[in-house]
């Protein structure tokens, strides 16, 4: 009797995987939400840059070509007004807050979070104020509750939203160790170093595990070849409901495996 238990049990497992694994891979990210704020607009001087902004334009592209529908993704600017081809809102916490609820109540997927800005030991800066980790995690946890969820934060310090962020539904990738800064927040940079690698590394990645690695190696590399220091160290976490899963959601036109 125990004996056709564990039979039953592993072949009902396995279902669930298949089942799981089909739904992931004819879906993708179709049914997935997704949020890319740009929470500044000045150069590490003070000077105005468009690195943000050019990253969150770009980051939304990406994802438009990775599988996720437009009407799925919503962008946010410090400077809203300035972008009438991308249409993004206002960068306030309220807004992204509405908008992450709104999307995840039209979709039945996973949650992707993206934001890129200068950072501070206590979070990352959004327009005027601090997004404190505590205050991102609130959201998220409304928003997403247990869906899969990707968060994305490129900001010097952004390690720091690790500790709080970590579930076991989530994955964070963050531009810098929680005492680093990250770079190439200068008013010449067309994108902070962090977006340029995560931009040029997904075409050639097939799912957001492998995107994550390659972004760091790109990091690594760059700032050598720019001889800044001390290394930023990109930080990646992945939670054990999420880890078995993340292959199965390979973006579109990804790499084939050999």
């Amino acid at each position: 009797m125990r004996r056709w238990a564990a039979r039953l049990s592993a072949l009902l497992a396995g279902l669930w995987l298949a089942t799981a694994a089909g739904a992931a891979q004819a879906a993708a990210f179709s049914d997935w939400s997704a949020v890319v704020v740009a929470g500044d607009w000045h150069a590490h001087d003070g000077g105005p840059s468009e690195a943000f902004d050019n990253a969150r334009r770009d980051v939304t592209y990406a994802l438009a070509r990775a599988g996720f529908q437009p009407q799925n993704i919503r962008q946010f600017s410090v400077r809203p007004e300035r972008y009438k081809d991308t249409r993004p809102e206002k960068s306030e916490p309220q807004g992204i807050y509405n908008a992450m609820v709104d999307l995840a109540g039209r979709t039945q997927g996973g949650c992707l979070f993206y934001m890129t800005s200068h950072g501070a030991p206590q979070g990352a800066q959004l327009d005027q104020g601090i997004l404190r980790p505590g205050m991102l995690a609130s959201m998220l946890d409304q928003a997403c509750g247990k869906r899969p969820t990707v968060v994305v934060i490129s900001a010097c310090f952004s390690g720091v939203f690790v500790p709080t962020l970590a579930k076991p539904n989530r994955m964070v990738l963050t531009a810098a160790r929680p005492d680093r800064t990250s770079f190439g927040c200068g008013q010449d940079n067309k994108y902070p170093y962090f977006d340029d690698c995560f931009l040029s590394s997904m075409p050639l990645s097939r799912d957001f595990s492998g995107l994550a690695s390659a972004t760091r190696e790109c990091v690594r590399v760059r700032e050598i070849a720019e001889k800044m220091s001390p290394p930023s160290e990109p930080q990646v976490w992945v939670g054990p409901e999420l880890r078995p899963m993340l292959p199965l959601y390979a973006f579109e036109a990804a790499p084939k495996a050999n």
